[in-house]
């Protein structure tokens, strides 16, 4: 016999709050509720393995799509429900069934089973116009239920039949929400939501041999490390994020105490030199995906690279998609970063070859993590490496010098100039005169670098700071001699409309007429605000003309039009080998370079 009653809720206007703002997004139902059948699952096991019950030889969740009648099925082989436990579980919405399974079962180890989401039946609504439940309860002599509502303020409850125990919830979707009958979506679903269960998912099947779950209910990473293969671990990859290029390498997470954790995180190659990629942390409790790239589990940093991160102890809201504030979750996310150092530092040590063939691909990665993490860059700091004019790399800790003393600063001292090269094409000839001279620099020209040098030189005051290649003339690139005055002038006025500064050196390399310097501080402002958006300024340039050089010298014997041609001419030079040149400038240095070699032709 049926009788009708009213869902008994802590609020009236609580359904309305379920049905549009509990969950953020409204496909999430469809976890919820392959989920509790999962939950029920888990229930009948573990009562059967305490023989109050017997064990199936089988479970498994059946879903079933209808567009004609635009339903969605939900059907497990679980604990099943009383039709006292329906008015309690379902009705009474302020209670959570899992909750109370856990307390009544806690004494005979009833870890495992998620009981923190009493509403998460009640999501369903979201897309549902009416639902209906069948249910059976595992007890002997139980009867059959069926319970159907609205999602309003009333519902119907009654005897039904139904031979074998468990639960089936059919959805009668809303007019609006079709897409949820379709059986593409709804694979697609269950393999971004359900992927890892631990039951098998069948969706439509036929009843034949040919039918094959859509989920993996024991995916690798809840394998012991020692019995996977590499193989199986790239297939994982290929499969869970697809992507066909094989990742460099990864770290199996498999931890027990002090809380429980599982996973594998993957280092993918880099696709993009010029940005930082975001890769895809998939956050699972208990088998049960609850979110990608969590914050508070997995650092941003972390957000680079690939995995599958499993953890039935963090502590989730009753929408399961967001996590509460809780100091566990900060050990776990620590815990998570102290592994991901120590396995970089296991393949410096142990294959130094390996870690630098990986480095371009790492390198982004592990600079990143050091500036956004500072655990992190006192594990990850001495195997930052760079490579040098030679090609070679080296620990980035090898350019620093001796930490200058307060006392030895307050006298001038300061600490060691590492130079670094952004663009070995555009400072050539400053690496050239480098490597001539026995100098040596590091190649920084990754996306990251500009940002990463600064945060060095932050976190080593007393023992670094960066130049860039052309941002000054190195003591070892220059000779005794004093300034030209006569030189700079004549420089100084040809070029005075082009906002250029004028500075003589007397370099060791005669065959150098002049160079460009920018001061690195304010080269560096410029660099920021263009990052930022904030408008494009380039820093002011100095000419530094070289008294060694014979052609130099000899523009003071010259006439007024031929000295300006060559001033100007070897001003271009050298903003050539700064930067490439304007449109305009590329204009005017050919003209004055047509000029200038008719003039020399006319004289032979």
């Amino acid at each position: 016999m049926e009788r009708q009653g009213n869902i008994r809720i802590s609020s009236e206007n609580m359904m309305p709050i379920i049905k549009k703002w509990l969950y953020s997004e409204k496909d999430i139902f469809l976890r919820e509720i392959v989920a509790n059948a999962s939950d029920a699952i888990t229930k009948h096991k573990k009562l059967a393995s305490m023989g109050e019950t017997c064990g199936e030889d089988a479970y498994r969740i059946t879903v079933t799509t209808d567009e004609k009648q635009n339903t969605l099925t939900v059907e497990d082989n679980g604990i099943g429900m009383t039709e006292e436990e329906v008015e309690k579980y379902i009705t009474q919405i302020a209670f959570s069934g899992a909750a109370d399974f856990l307390e009544k079962y806690e004494k005979a180890g009833g870890d495992g089973i998620i009981g923190h989401f009493g509403l998460g039946f009640y999501s369903a609504y979201m897309v549902s116009e009416r639902i209906e439940i069948f249910t059976k309860s595992y007890l002997e002599d139980a009867k059959a239920v069926r319970w159907e509502s609205d999602g309003e303020s009333t519902y119907t409850i009654g005897d039904c039949e139904k031979e074998t125990h468990g639960t089936k919830v059919v959805m009668h979707l809303a007019a609006e929400e079709k897409e949820f009958s379709k059986e593409s979506n709804i694979r697609n679903l269950l393999r971004k939501y359900c992927a890892f269960m631990p039951y098998e998912i069948y969706l439509n099947p036929k009843g034949t041999e040919e039918d094959k779950p859509v989920n993996t209910p024991f995916p690798l990473y809840l394998k012991m490390p020692k019995d996977c293969t590499e193989e199986e671990y790239k297939s994982f990859y290929r499969e869970t994020f697809s992507d066909f290029e094989d990742p460099l390498f990864w770290i199996h997470l498999n931890m027990e105490y002090p809380f429980r954790l599982h996973g594998i995180l993957y280092f993918p190659k880099v696709k993009k030199q010029v940005e930082l990629e975001r890769g895809q942390v998939k956050l699972y409790c208990n088998q049960v995906f609850v979110a990608d790239n969590i914050k508070e589990v997995i650092p941003e940093f972390l957000m680079l690279l690939n995995g599958v991160i499993d953890c039935p102890d963090i502590p989730l809201n009753v929408s399961r998609s967001f996590l509460q504030n809780d100091r566990e979750v900060r050990k776990i996310a620590k815990h998570i970063v102290k592994k991901v150092a120590d396995k970089l530092n296991e393949l410096y040590k142990n294959d130094r070859e390996r870690y630098e063939t990986c480095w371009p691909d790492l390198a982004t990665f592990v600079k990143f993590g050091a500036i956004k993490d500072d655990d992190f860059y006192k594990k990850a700091a001495d195997i930052i490496i760079y490579k040098n004019l030679n090609g070679e790399y080296k620990p980035i800790k090898d350019f620093f010098g001796e930490e200058v003393s307060e006392e030895d600063a307050k006298a001038g001292k300061e600490p060691q100039t590492a130079y670094y090269v952004s663009d070995e094409n555009k400072q050539a000839q400053y690496v050239r005169m480098f490597r001539e001279n026995g100098l040596d620099a590091v190649i920084a020209d990754a996306y990251i670098d500009p940002h990463f040098i600064s945060y060095l030189e932050y976190k080593n005051p007393t023992r670094v700071r960066f130049m860039r290649i052309d941002a000054d003339i190195a003591g070892a690139l220059k000779e005794e001699g004093e300034a030209d005055s006569e030189l700079e002038t004549i420089f100084a006025d040809i070029l005075k409309e082009k906002g250029v500064k004028v500075k003589s050196e007397r370099l060791k390399d005669v065959g150098v007429p002049a160079v460009v310097n920018v001061s690195e501080f304010m080269r560096r402002m410029s660099e920021m605000n263009s990052f930022y958006r904030m408008g494009d300024t380039e820093a002011e340039v100095t000419l530094i003309v070289n008294t060694a050089c014979p052609e130099v010298l000899a523009i003071k014997e010259t006439g007024e039009q031929e000295r300006k041609l060559a001033v100007e001419y070897i001003y271009y030079l050298a903003l050539m080998n700064y930067r490439t040149l304007k449109p305009e400038e590329l204009a005017a240095f050919t003209a004055e370079s047509t000029e200038f070699l008719g003039k020399y032709l006319k004289t032979k």
